[in-house]
């Protein structure tokens, strides 16, 4: 039976972020994805123009139908926009025991606010001590730890306070800094160097965390997983498409492709 793995996030009507990039990650890592929907934005290329939150009732219920059918192997959290919703997401990934990635979503690359202030103290005292790891960028990492991250020191600053919040790992994503991420877990701290990719990036954080997420369902280690899901980000990156006026979204199928090309290559296939 495959695998299946379901997000918990907002919906990007320009299609390169939020939900449909997570599914789109799923599909092209060969796992079905289900999805809970907690917000709906009015969103293209140039940035958030309107945010309708769904109540927490009708997330309550998307994910009650999702586990009453599936057996999810793994999950993701990202936009939750209120406070109420993620006191919803958390009892219910509480009670499931459903192994999940926190991704921190606060603001859109593209601009536009996506998690209400109030929302993220309830992100620090009731999801984030349930999190199998938890993956903020510089700016996320900051509003949770309270501490600037501008180099691997004040990184490992950020992510030690988050770490006392009670979850399992904590990765500091560093595409802001030399694109070296941090990866604590336990007494274990690795550095995972990356590339500086050009192209757009419209969608890499959300293609990121579903990587890392689809990763973790087929049984990686969680280092494993990193490094896979950041290899799968770099090539998604390089193969952006530009299809607006403003940033491009990041390819799903690129990504795939320089996995592809990366395994043959350690085959000595190439």
């Amino acid at each position: 039976m495959a695998r299946v793995v379901l997000t918990i996030g907002g919906s990007d009507s320009g299609g390169g972020a939020g939900i449909q990039a997570d599914i789109k990650t799923f599909s092209a890592l060969g796992l079905h994805g289900t999805c809970a929907i907690t917000a709906i934005t009015a969103q293209n290329t140039l940035g958030v123009q309107q945010v309708f939150a769904l109540p927490a009732e009708a997330v309550v219920a998307q994910l009650n139908s999702i586990t009453d059918d599936f057996s999810i192997a793994f999950a993701k959290t990202g936009m939750l926009h209120r406070g109420e919703i993620v006191e919803a997401v958390a009892c219910h990934l509480r009670r499931t025991a459903i192994p999940f990635v926190l991704d921190p979503v606060i603001e859109a690359e593209a601009g536009g606010r996506l998690l209400y202030p109030e929302a993220v103290e309830a992100l620090r005292e009731e999801l984030i001590p349930l999190a199998r790891v938890v993956v903020p960028n510089i700016f996320e990492a900051r509003a949770l730890s309270g501490i600037s991250v501008r180099d691997r020191e004040s990184a490992l600053l950020a992510a030690e306070r988050i770490m006392d919040l009670g979850p399992q790992a904590v990765i500091i994503k560093g595409g802001h800094l030399d694109c070296t991420d941090l990866l604590v877990e336990g007494d274990e701290i690795s550095a995972l160097a990356g590339q500086r990719v050009a192209g757009d990036n419209h969608g890499v954080g959300c293609t990121y965390s579903a990587a890392l997420t689809s990763h973790l369902a087929c049984g990686c280690s969680l280092k494993q997983a990193a490094v896979s899901a950041k290899r799968f980000a770099e090539g998604a990156l390089s193969g952006s498409m530009k299809v607006g006026r403003g940033v491009g979204p990041v390819s799903q199928w690129a990504g795939q492709q320089a996995v592809n090309t990366a395994a043959c290559l350690e085959d000595g296939k190439i």
